[in-house]
Formats: C-alpha cells, structure tokens, sequence
C-alpha cells in the first residue's frame, strides 16, 4: 500500500470526514449491543477453548480499549500538530478500517487491554463504560474543530493520523463484535 492515496492534510475535517465517522462509531456501537441482546451469564462466559476469549472478555476488551486508545489520540491532540509524521501513514482511512477489521488475520493486544486486566468486573460494568466513553467520542467528533489530520499518533503497529485513529477505534470495537460472533456460532455454544 502506498501512500499516495492517503487522505491529503487538511485545517478541519470535512463534512463527509465527520459523517463516516459518527456513522461508524454510531454502527458499531450498535452492533455490540446487538450482538449481546438477551444473553445469559452461561452464554457471556462460555469460552469455546481454553486459550479462546468469551463473550464477556471480548465486552471487557472493548469497552477498556475505547477508553485507553482515546486516551493515546487525545494525548497526541494536547501536542503541537506533526504534519512531517504523516510520511508514516501507510493507508487509507478505508483501507484502515477493513485492515483492522479483518479477522483473518490475528493478533495479540496489548497486556493492559487483556480482559483479565479489565478494570470492568460484569459484563453491564464494560457496557455502561463503553456507552459513556462513545457517546463523549462521538460528540468530540460531531463538534471538533481540532485539526486531527496534522496530529499524527506513531505507534509499533503504525502511523495514523488522529482521524483515523478515531476510525481504528470504532473498526477495533467491529473486529471484537465479529469475535462474539464467532464464540456465539461455537459447536457447544450455551442454548436459552
């Protein structure tokens, strides 16, 4: 993937920018409620293996990855803007989005976003947690000003501009809904 298609730098977000991202934190938000709807406490805890997450660590995982992961953008946001980093990106913001959505291809998180390491003890815990931090990322897109494209976020895995890390966020929370999924279409999986 070359750069050259990487969104070009800009003061503000676009009208367009600022809709693809309230509508992807708005539908994927939904889906991890969905996918949870009317679940029982066998159901949220049933591991399909050993070595596998459950339904309630992948609720665990999201909601303390969508506090942590803000918490680095918002941290990148507080510092002057780093146009010259963004020779760094590598993709696209849709190229982005279906990367960090593609379930075929794994990966380990990082050890304070480990579902055991969850500052959430129940399942409705993370949930309140994930509504809250959403809602306060969805309306810091809806009224920013900030330009997120010159403030770019250089972690191990990548280079991303703080749009797009945005983006990754609410595509992350996707990844680990189709993870419920999965876990949820288990052999052995708990029936009502």
């Amino acid at each position: 993937m070359t750069t050259a298609s990487v969104t070009m730098a800009t003061d503000q977000l676009t009208p367009q920018e600022r809709e693809y991202a309230i509508t992807l934190l708005t539908q994927t938000e939904a889906g991890v409620f969905a996918s949870i709807k009317g679940f029982t406490d066998a159901q949220l805890q049933y591991k399909p293996a050993t070595d596998k997450w459950s339904v309630e660590d992948c609720v665990k995982h999201i909601a303390a990855a969508e506090k942590e992961l803000w918490q680095m953008a918002d941290a990148v946001l507080k510092l002057p803007a780093n146009p010259d980093q963004r020779a760094g990106i590598k993709f696209t913001d849709a190229q982005l989005v279906a990367a960090v959505e593609d379930r075929s291809h794994k990966s380990k998180t990082f050890a304070a976003l480990e579902p055991a390491n969850s500052p959430y003890k129940t399942v409705a815990e993370a949930l309140k947690a994930f509504k809250e931090n959403r809602k306060k990322l969805i309306a810091f897109v809806k009224n920013t000003q900030r330009d997120l494209r010159n403030h770019v976020v250089v972690l191990p895995l990548g280079t991303y501009d703080s749009y797009q890390f945005i983006l990754l966020i609410a595509a992350h929370s996707n990844r680990h809904t189709q993870q419920l999924e999965e876990v949820k279409n288990s052999t052995d999986f708990p029936k009502n």
